[in-house]
């Protein structure tokens, strides 16, 4: 990988910058201290944007809201193993270092062409997983033995009973991200709902001093939300992906109807995505594509469990996630996405606002 250098005398280290830019690479824990502690003494705010890469629009939103928030913006960019099950596609995840660095540059140049921001980006964390895990890393499985930060009951329903391990590996990587880093704000995307649900729980259960600030979904045109995910749809895949945001936009407008129970809001859901499914089905091997809806949920905004009416005084989320199967049929010639086009499992959620 290329880099670019600061200039640098016997008494001043050198340090790794994208090309191009002023930001700075930081690659283990101690040389984040290092840029940290000046800027704790003079009183100039950091707002931190955890990624673990493959960055896209959605990502970029927040450090944009970031850098008008804070004096410094750090982004780090970590694939946290601890946050994938053992059947899951850690292997596969998109790496994508050159692209990414490409894209944080040009959002430096635009965020110094906009004078309504506080800051900019000024540094990027990739750490290796041998130092954000000193003590070696505890593995994947369920069972396994480490150092852990686990946020429950919340943290095992929804996405939490279909991957056991993911919100343990979340919560857990965080704050060691957060102790690392030392944010005064810390962004999420409302896409991942439970999890900006699991991160407020932890930062206030543990009175960490952050102010977690949670962003709306970014979505494409069709409605479909920005996900790293989404480079391994492929294009048949991904024109049926958008069956999820229907169906939850089907349940909310049943409630803004007037509707308020479980049976009603959810049966709206339930029937685009039995429609859609079945539209597929009637289509030949080599054309349709196969899901499966893993769960649609209505549930309480502060602690996820299930709701059997909405309280208009309080509201709701509507979540879900679905499964997309592998191409059954491909074509010669046909893009299947990202390594392959293995299957692929998506998120969203559309929050019932009070009445």
């Amino acid at each position: 990988m290329a880099s670019a250098c600061g200039s640098s005398s016997p008494s001043t280290p050198r340090f790794e910058k994208i090309p191009s830019t002023s930001i700075r690479v930081l690659r283990s824990v101690e040389s984040v201290r290092r840029w940290r502690r000046p800027h704790v003494l003079d009183h100039r705010s950091v707002g931190f944007v955890p990624t673990m890469g493959a960055l896209h629009e959605g990502h970029l939103s927040l450090i944009r809201t970031a850098a008008r928030d804070n004096h410094h913006v750090v982004v780090s960019i970590y694939v946290n193993p601890a946050q994938f099950g053992i059947k899951e596609d850690l292997a596969s995840y998109p790496i994508t270092w050159e692209a990414d660095s490409a894209k944080l540059a040009a959002l430096d140049r635009e965020l110094a062409d906009d004078g309504g921001n506080l800051g900019r980006i000024s540094a990027v964390f990739m750490p290796s997983t041998a130092d954000m895990y000193p003590s070696g890393f505890p593995g994947q499985e369920v069972d396994s033995k480490g150092s852990f930060v686990t946020i429950t009951p919340v943290g095992e329903v929804l996405e939490g009973a279909s991957r056991p391990t993911f919100f343990r590996g979340v919560a857990t990587v965080c704050m060691k991200l957060f102790n690392i880093v030392q944010p005064e704000r810390v962004y999420f995307g409302q896409k991942d709902v439970q999890q900006t649900v699991i991160i407020q729980s932890l930062v206030r259960d543990f009175m960490l001093p952050i102010e977690v600030v949670v962003c709306p979904t970014t979505r494409a045109p069709d409605g479909l939300a920005l996900s790293s995910r989404n480079v391994y749809l492929g294009e048949r895949r991904r024109a049926v992906a958008t069956v999820l945001n229907r169906a939850l936009k089907a349940a909310e407008a049943a409630y803004k109807g007037g509707a308020s129970d479980r049976e009603t809001v959810l049966g709206a859901a339930k029937k685009v995505a039995d429609d859609v499914l079945n539209e597929q089905m009637a289509l030949a091997p080599e054309k349709r594509v196969k899901f499966e809806i893993d769960y649609i949920s209505l549930s309480d905004p502060t602690t996820m469990e299930e709701l059997r009416s909405v309280d208009p005084e309080i509201g709701g989320i509507l979540s879900g996630a679905i499964r997309m199967l592998p191409v059954e049929a491909p074509q010669e010639g046909e893009d299947l996405g990202h390594s392959g086009g293995p299957l692929v499992r998506l998120i969203d959620n559309i929050i019932l606002q009070p009445s």
